[in-house]
């Protein structure tokens, strides 16, 4: 039954060369994530406390940052094929530690999809009425959640038609509101909200993404090749950024607001609503996708049960839709930001382990060249993980000189490289992989889009 309620999207396996994508195709994606419209209120949020030029330096720091971790986390999923919470086993963390993974991802994104949700919910509630805010909720949640059942070829057309549409809502919105206003004393004019420093305004940008960086891997195991990981960062990041947040830093001297909705509607009216529902529509989906597979893998390494990712998301995605509706999720936004310090020291971990220490490398590159889906087996936990992890997520949470993610990702990156060094890093027990099962090995056609 549950092989019928969308696709599995080889939630647990690798995707073969026959499955994946072109370039472009994930771009339009990874610059969907970026056009979204929290980055809208980032920019706007940095133009109410910063001058253009202070802002300009914000998103330019921030976006060299989440390009940086991107492409390394993202060049580990295009050669092993896998999903963050899958591919953690031989980076690092063990099965264990992939489960935690899982379930930390399973748990953000939810409850960011959940709060995307009734954003939304907000929106249609001013353009089209008639419901209850919290029915608008569910009917926008179980959208999202029908798009998502069928995988990433789905939401790959549904980028194609919001991102488009977005762009020229935004730019409509732009050219509205600026053209009552002289730009050149836009980029000069002082920001109208409480001043925010360089540094204050670069941890925003940086840690407004870093849990989409980091799971990366989700995405970029659909590309080709290396090349088309660094191609579609550097275009999605940077057009994401410079595009989406330099607009809501212009807006927002405009309007002298940081309130996203009234920069939007004061512009365009009940057009501007509409951007608020495209620019969610094209990041929840990859809330819920992540969220999936992430909830995919923990079952699977606590439970022994291999659940079809189709069926999973259905529930998950009802879900999270219901307690969208009812207006639960928003009492844990505090804890869904807490949370969210746990995911940079993961990029560190993985990145140390895959280039530098390579204690398990060895084993997913034996793996792919013997035509294998994944390795014979893993290591049940890996305990110095484990501690560095605990102490990089700490630090981020509670240090606050510098930024606190990077701060978080760094030294998780560092302490593991020490620990390899030293020969601390070492598996407590092995578990034997159930799902080894060949791939189709030697060239293959190229994946056809339709």
């Amino acid at each position: 039954m549950a092989s019928h309620v969308g696709v599995d999207d080889h939630a647990m396996t690798r995707v073969p060369q026959s499955a994946r994508y072109s370039w472009w195709s994930v771009a339009v994606q990874r610059f969907g994530q970026m056009s979204a419209l929290t980055q809208f209120l980032l920019g706007a949020t940095l133009g109410f406390g910063m001058t253009f030029w202070d802002a300009f330096l914000a998103l330019t720091f921030g976006a060299v940052i989440l390009e940086f971790v991107a492409i390394l986390v993202g060049i580990i999923g295009v050669r092993e094929g896998l999903p963050l919470s899958v591919l953690a086993r031989w980076t690092g963390f063990g099965r264990g530690g992939s489960a935690l993974i899982g379930l930390a991802v399973g748990i953000s994104l939810i409850g960011w999809f959940g709060i995307q949700s009734a954003v939304s919910a907000q929106g249609l509630v001013q353009l089209l009425g008639g419901l209850p805010e919290g029915v608008w909720a569910l009917l926008f949640g179980l959208l999202v959640t029908a798009i998502v059942l069928r995988g990433f070829k789905s939401m790959a057309w549904t980028a194609y038609v919001t991102v488009p549409a977005f762009l020229v809502l935004v730019g409509w919105s732009i050219i509205s509101e600026l053209s009552s206003h002289n730009f050149a004393e836009l980029v000069a004019s002082a920001p109208a909200g409480p001043a925010m420093t360089l540094v204050q305004g670069t941890t925003l940008v940086a840690g407004g993404f870093i849990v989409g960086a980091v799971i990366t891997p989700d995405m970029t195991r659909f590309n080709r090749s290396v090349a088309d990981v660094v191609k579609q960062t550097l275009v999605g990041v940077t057009l994401g950024e410079y595009v989406i947040g330099l607009a809501g830093v212009l807006l927002a001297h405009a309007v002298k607001t940081a309130e996203i909705t009234t920069i939007i509607t004061s512009s365009v009216g009940w057009i501007g609503i509409l951007v608020i529902i495209a620019g969610t529509l094209k990041i929840n989906d990859w809330n819920l996708y992540s969220s999936g597979l992430g909830v995919v893998n923990f079952i699977a390494t606590v439970f022994g049960r291999r659940v079809h990712r189709g069926a999973l998301t259905a529930v998950i995605g009802v879900a999270g839709s219901l307690l969208a509706a009812f207006g639960i999720l928003g009492n844990f936004t505090t804890f869904l930001i807490v949370l969210g310090s746990a995911f940079p020291p993961i990029a560190g971990i993985m990145v140390a382990e895959y280039f530098v220490v390579k204690r398990w490398r060895g084993d997913l590159e034996a793996a792919r060249a013997d035509g294998y889906s994944l390795p014979a087996a893993a290591p049940d936990w890996v305990p110095a993980t484990l501690v560095i992890w605990l102490v990089a997520a700490l630090v981020g949470l509670f240090v606050s000189i510098g930024l606190p993610s990077i701060n978080s990702l760094v030294i998780a990156f560092v302490l593991y490289v020490v620990a390899g060094r030293l020969g601390l890093v070492r598996g407590a027990g092995v578990y034997r992989t159930a799902t080894a099962e060949p791939v189709p090995a030697g060239p293959v056609p190229a994946h056809k889009e339709s």
